[in-house]
């Protein structure tokens, strides 16, 4: 239901961390990424041509309040309006305890996702400002797809948030989504990576860093034998 916490194994290769730091640390990878997301979620092409992060939001925003107005006409709900306050839970209709209630769960198997990867659920591309940013990103994706049309399908619930829980399990087997999400957050990262070079997610050997030599093999002593190689160092002896 959810994932509080998570330990990494020391065999976890950091190959996806790494993809993952240099796409968010350049504002313009970044966006990227926040492009490529947006596309999953609607389609190749749902995103204009350099088009900024706010007008993506804005377009984000109008899909689904047309997807709630689908699905209400659907249902024959005359209203809705989505609303989460924790404060006033018991007062909530039942579609808004549904969907918050499954929405927490996307977010526990996505966080289990990211931690399977090696990849940080701090870096997000769209969410910024919590450790949970990157997972909030990547529940996304299904949200429209999953969470929200099961949600609308139990307003007539007695218990909305347990009835989430046990249908999001069946939908996560019969969508086979755990598999889809790793398969996903690569793809958003390196698009061009290939289920032949993804599988692998533990390394046997450790490696330095190099910027202009590449990785270097560790476990390798690197000085030299004598002081002749420092013959361009001003070396001296008191």
């Amino acid at each position: 239901m959810r994932s509080y916490a998570g330990i990494m194994p020391a065999s976890l290769t950091t190959h996806w961390l790494e993809k993952q730091v240099r796409a968010w640390a350049d504002d313009q990878t970044r966006l990227q990424v926040a492009i490529r997301m947006y596309e999953m979620r609607f389609g190749v092409g749902a995103a204009p041509a350099g088009a900024t992060l706010a007008k993506l939001r804005g377009l984000e925003g109008q899909r689904i309040k047309a997807l709630y107005r689908m699905l209400a006409t659907k249902h024959g709900i005359k209203r809705f309006k989505r609303n989460y306050d924790p404060d006033s839970w018991d007062s909530q209709d039942s579609i808004n305890k549904a969907m918050s209630g499954a929405n927490s769960c996307m977010y526990g198997v996505v966080h289990a996702a990211v931690l399977a990867l090696g990849c940080s659920p701090a870096l997000g591309f769209i969410h910024n400002g919590t450790q949970m940013s990157f997972v909030y990103d990547v529940a996304d994706l299904y949200k429209a797809r999953v969470t929200i049309p099961l949600a609308f399908s139990l307003h007539a619930s007695a218990d909305p948030e347990r009835e989430a829980r046990r249908r999001l399990r069946e939908e996560f087997r019969a969508l086979k989504l755990l598999p889809q999400i790793v398969a996903d957050i690569q793809t958003l990262l390196d698009p061009e990576s290939t289920s032949a070079t993804a599988g692998d997610r533990s390394v046997d050997v450790v490696h330095l860093w190099d910027p202009h030599l590449g990785p270097l093999p560790a476990g390798v002593n690197y000085g030299v034998d004598s002081f002749d190689a420092y013959d361009s160092f001003d070396l001296q002896v008191e």
